[in-house]
């Protein structure tokens, strides 16, 4: 079971650790300091032992495995009783006597607002969900759209609780990775953060968890839409793409790295790692050489592991530089424990 682990918002932003434990996972004082002083709590990946540490927006927020309860449904925390009664009715099951609650699908993972003002709005978009529709896709469908499932552009209105507006796209992430996306809230906002997309200007990092054994390196190639085989790659002529490629830690035929883009090509990640021969856990486009086969991928994903874990960018309007870390999920984790064997 992974970690418990939220995103602090601009709500919690400038209040304690303590405070924000309180809140946000509905604990007493006294169990919220308690978690802390047990260094069950880290910002950032970093232990904090001190309830009074300031809390800042972006920063993520874990509690160690068992340490508080598993969140129960309607968004509380169990306590101890109720975990007695989920324990009952779990037996309940086991025994055949399931409850109709019992075989309900557990829901998609929710998208989740980070940071919002008049500006701009970031948020965390799970993995299976589309960032924005493309405009073949609108111009095909037309008003027909609203048949078409969700994407996150339409979703993040109703998190704001203003569903009659609309927020706009200034890049988006690939529907099977997970991580952080900002839109615009005006069309100033959207100019002011495109700008700095194409200067590349932005700071981008993804976590990827990749088969074989890569190498830190600066992966420079022209991006072409088919590279001969009907997928996207390299090629001898077309737009500049560079990635650098980090090697955080090393498993035996796997590894977790971290790839920093210098540009923003549609899928470069995944293109420059199955190109240099360590494709995505999970991949089954760019797995591959230009008509070759498949290379053996052991890991047991069941989409590609890319995850977006750092956005940075000046505000449009303040100047200031605004920097949004994010945790991998679930599944991404226990990919990486299974590859880590």
């Amino acid at each position: 079971m992974p970690p418990l682990a939220i995103t602090a918002d601009h709500h919690d932003n400038g209040q304690t650790l303590a405070a924000v434990l309180k809140n946000r996972f509905k604990l007493s004082w006294s169990k919220a300091k308690q978690t802390i002083e047990r260094r069950h709590v880290r910002v950032a990946g970093q232990i904090v032992a001190d309830g009074a540490y300031r809390v800042r927006t972006g920063k993520r927020i874990t509690i160690a495995v068992g340490a508080i309860e598993a969140k129960a449904e309607g968004g509380r925390w169990k306590t101890e009783g109720e975990k007695g009664k989920a324990e009952a009715g779990r037996r309940k099951v086991e025994e055949g006597s399931t409850p109709p609650s019992a075989l309900r699908l557990p829901p998609l993972p929710a998208p989740e607002i980070l940071f919002s003002d008049d500006e701009v709005v970031v948020v965390y978009k799970p993995a299976g969900m589309t960032t924005n529709r493309n405009a073949e896709e609108a111009a095909e469908f037309g008003k027909g759209q609203r048949f078409l499932p969700g994407t996150l552009a339409d979703r993040v209105p109703v998190l704001l609780s203003e569903p009659k507006s609309t927020v706009i796209a200034v890049h988006r992430i690939d529907q099977g990775t997970s991580g952080l996306v900002v839109f615009a809230r005006n069309k100033i906002a959207a100019q002011h953060l495109t700008r700095q997309f194409k200067a590349h200007s932005v700071e981008r990092k993804y976590l990827a968890l990749v088969r074989g054994t890569p190498v830190a390196q600066r992966i420079e190639s022209q991006l072409v839409d088919d590279r001969g085989d009907g997928r996207r790659g390299s090629a001898a002529e077309g737009k500049k793409a560079v990635t650098h490629l980090k090697v955080i830690e090393q498993f035996d035929g796997f590894a977790l790295v971290e790839c920093q883009l210098e540009t923003g090509r549609t899928h470069q990640v995944r293109i420059h790692l199955g190109e240099a021969g360590t494709p995505l856990c999970g991949e089954t486009v760019y797995d591959r050489p230009k008509h070759g086969k498949p290379l053996p991928d052991g890991s047991g994903a069941e989409r590609p592991m890319l995850h977006a874990a750092v956005l940075g960018f000046e505000h449009p309007k303040t100047g200031e530089i605004l920097r949004f870390e994010a945790e991998p999920p679930a599944d991404f984790a226990l990919v990486q424990n299974a590859c880590r064997g």
